[in-house]
């Protein structure tokens, strides 16, 4: 068991390691601010790696050893950003068409140009008239006397417009970002609704080469309201999810609720303690989707005899204004409903002592490194016993942060995948929900779990989130360190312990 362990480390940090080499060659062809992007990927990585490396070789670092690497990275990975700004702020004011000096493809926030137009275009004095490709007549989406009208909000200080194409119901236009895309979007949003009223949207997005267009698309194509089926949907789901949280409580006091329900008292401070975990997951995200004025549909949850429900699935009634909106709904559930489950956990190992309601084979803290460490922390030397007593907050707790984790799956529209997309974009997102799902499918051999998860990915939650309306400006550097540390404790609560540091760790004798 330890040998096949310590393969899979080996693995792991190898598959890192090669993703590290990928992006530096990458990053060489944008010069030094390719260089430094990609260095800021390297630091926020470095904790993980080193944690991975160091336990290939036998040798683990103690929790405050951790905590003070991932306090580093994260305080460098600032920095960094910082300096990039700065750089790309000076890039903008020396513009230069070498492919070396552009920062495009690989970081958004730096200068978003790659082709300029000609002198004699930037000194014209109106907006340059677009050309429809392949044919002059091709027939296009929108009326032609709008057309015109939309063609009039471009200017060479935001968006220069050089070629326009029919595109679903829409219009796209390709040409050259002039300002910071920020800046662009809102202007030329601004022109849009001055122009046409509120009958159109604008998108600022990239397109598959990486460079950035404008879509224009009728307001009919926004996303749809929750339809009363699918309420009554997520009130029966939620019902089924009660009853499965009673069930699942019952099997942890060692009877059945199908067959003595008259015995609910008893469940009922566990079925409490999970109801508020996931309660206050989703009223953290309703109230952040309310801050930012978006509408965030009713929960659908997942009931599951195992713990009750693995939470729930939720999608977004309005488009988002950027990606920014994306990161603080989705980040917002998780971190409420995660730190009540830690907090529930630590409170719980406080609270154990001989005699406690539940007793565990110690053997079961070896399932996650967080939960392995912090019992560790707390209990000491009583992990040495085949058998431990604790106090229900800590199987709560325990619960909670599993259900959190598995949220924080780096995957579609989980909140992991929205978080991933909101972080590092759609194509970044694509490959982590493409990866999530073959860890899961490898995984499945030895864990049905895993299995679950990866047929309810692969059903129901492989498509990303729809583009932002500006798609282009990513989150500041606070919140992507928030992110990685999402997934960092994502990571840390569903790993298990290897062999050899839960000896040394004294768990389990």
């Amino acid at each position: 068991m330890f040998t096949s362990f310590d393969n899979t480390t080996i693995f792991i940090l190898l598959i890192a390691l090669g993703i590290v080499g990928w992006g530096f060659y990458r990053a060489q062809p944008y010069g030094k601010l390719g260089i430094l992007s990609w260095l800021q990927s390297v630091i926020l990585m470095a904790p993980w790696l080193l944690f991975f490396a160091l336990a290939g070789a036998g040798i683990y670092l103690n929790l405050a050893s951790i905590l003070f690497l991932f306090l580093a990275s994260t305080g460098l990975y600032i920095i960094l950003g910082r300096k990039l700004r700065e750089m790309s702020a000076e890039n903008e004011q020396q513009p230069s068409d070498s492919p070396a000096d552009s920062p495009l493809q690989y970081h958004n926030t730096a200068n978003q140009t790659e082709e300029k137009p000609s002198v004699e275009s930037v000194a014209a004095p109106s907006p340059p008239e677009t050309k429809l490709t392949d044919t002059e007549d091709k027939p296009t989406p929108i009326p032609p006397d709008d057309l015109k009208i939309i063609q009039n909000i471009f200017g060479i200080d935001t968006f220069f417009a050089t070629e326009t194409l029919p595109y679903q119901e829409g219009i796209i236009f390709k040409g050259n970002l002039r300002t910071d895309p920020e800046q662009a979007y809102t202007r030329l949003s601004e022109n849009l609704e001055q122009k046409m009223g509120d009958r159109f949207r604008l998108f600022l997005v990239e397109n598959p080469e990486g460079k950035p267009v404008v879509i224009v698309l009728p307001r009919k194509n926004d996303p749809q309201s929750t339809t009363i089926p699918q309420k009554v949907l997520a009130i029966i789901l939620l019902l089924v999810s009660v009853f499965t949280t009673f069930e699942a409580g019952s099997l942890l006091l060692g009877f059945d609720f199908f067959t003595e329900p008259n015995r609910y008292a008893e469940i009922l401070p566990i079925a409490i303690g999970l109801c508020s975990i996931l309660a206050l997951h989703e009223i953290a995200h309703q109230l952040i989707a309310k801050r930012h004025h978006v509408k965030f549909s009713w929960p659908f949850f997942i009931p599951t005899i195992q713990v009750g429900t693995f939470g729930a699935f939720n999608r977004f009634e309005s488009i988002l204004p950027n990606r920014k909106v994306l990161f603080d709904v989705a980040f917002a559930g998780p971190a409420a409903g995660g730190l009540l489950s830690l907090a529930m956990l630590f409170i719980g190992l406080v609270l154990s002592h001989p005699g406690s309601l539940f007793q565990i084979p110690t053997e079961f803290f070896k399932g996650s490194v967080l939960v392995g460490i912090l019992a560790k922390t707390v209990l000491g030397s009583a992990l040495h016993q085949s058998i431990v007593d604790v106090h229900p907050l800590t199987i709560i707790g325990w619960l909670g942060l599993v259900i959190t984790a598995i949220n924080l799956m780096p995957a579609g529209q989980l909140d992991g995948g929205r978080i991933m997309q909101a972080i590092y974009g759609r194509k970044v997102a694509g490959r982590s929900t493409l990866a999530t799902f073959i860890v899961l499918a490898i995984a499945s051999l030895v864990n049905s779990l895993a299995l679950y998860w990866a047929v309810v990915i692969l059903i129901l939650q492989r498509n990303l989130e729809r583009p932002s309306l500006n798609e282009l400006t990513e989150p500041d550097d606070t919140r992507a360190a928030l992110g990685l540390l999402a997934l960092f404790l994502m990571i840390v609560t569903l790993f298990p312990l290897t062999p050899a540091l839960a000896s040394r760790l004294g768990i389990g004798g």
